[in-house]
């Protein structure tokens, strides 16, 4: 982790805050990082291992977990999925993964199993924090009151309740997802690049491109009738990904050739 003698950012006007647990078997990236959240206006509730974080979540629904990868025992990708696997049909917890610098397979395993934003060790705590703010906001973000459900292909999403289903079967989408889900529904037949969902969706300017490789191909696997042969969300090569609106296409007269799902550059 980087210096603790940074500015410190500090509660500013018009911040969500919240609940956040720190998992961490480091008690000094504990302490820091926990001082830090703290002073930008969060509570923060702290737990060394796997097991105590679960218990700790148990007890008290945290608003989001900042969560160490390598924690001894059971580590923090088991960790995710239970928080998952405990969400009931409520909205996923938003998840903040600590990783280690330059261990990719790491990072998108985190992002497989349902984490919704990363930072890398060793990490600057502002950068954190703002991290944290960035995930928060929108996870607390409310869609303009009125706006109708958005239908497609059988999916159907209310933006200002959260919630999706695909056939009338509740999706259990992460925050991610779901924003992605509403970003590809709101520009039907627009060929979206990964910069340009990392800047509309992430709310980030640079950052690295295989966090939306990875979200969408969750996505996929979750309102695709086949992810190996997706029909909704399209892959357009060396271009981005394009979003089928109306009938599932496989369920239109002339269907076209599908397009695999393997995500190289798109």
């Amino acid at each position: 982790m980087a210096p603790s003698n940074e500015a410190d950012p500090g509660p500013s006007h018009g911040d969500v805050t919240g609940r956040v647990l720190v998992v961490d078997d480091d008690p000094t990236v504990s302490e820091v990082v926990a001082g830090y959240l703290e002073r930008a206006g969060y509570t923060v509730e702290r737990a060394a291992d796997g097991p105590a974080a679960l218990d700790a979540a148990a007890r008290h629904r945290p608003d989001l977990v900042v969560l160490d990868l390598m924690l001894p025992g059971m580590d923090g990708l088991e960790v995710c999925r239970r928080l998952r696997a405990r969400a009931d049909g409520r909205p996923s917890v938003p998840v903040v993964m600590l990783t280690a610098r330059g261990d990719e397979d790491d990072r998108i395993l985190g992002l497989e199993v349902g984490a919704d934003d990363y930072v890398t060790k060793p990490f600057s705590p502002r950068e954190l924090v703002l991290r944290v703010r960035s995930v928060l906001r929108r996870a607390s973000s409310a869609a303009p009151a009125g706006e109708p459900r958005l239908m497609a292909a059988g999916l159907a999403v209310d933006p200002a309740a959260r919630r999706a289903t695909r056939d009338g079967a509740e999706l259990p989408l992460t925050l991610r997802e779901f924003d992605l889900l509403v970003y590809f529904l709101r520009h039907p037949g627009q060929v979206c690049d990964r910069e340009r969902l990392m800047r509309e969706v992430w709310g980030w300017d640079f950052g690295d491109l295989s966090t939306v490789t990875v979200h969408v191909r969750r996505l996929r696997s979750k309102i695709e009738r086949d992810p190996a042969d997706p029909q909704l969300i399209r892959t357009v090569w060396g271009a981005g990904y394009r979003f089928e609106a109306g009938p599932y296409p496989s369920d239109r007269p002339t269907a076209g050739a599908g397009t695999r799902a393997e995500d190289g550059r798109a």
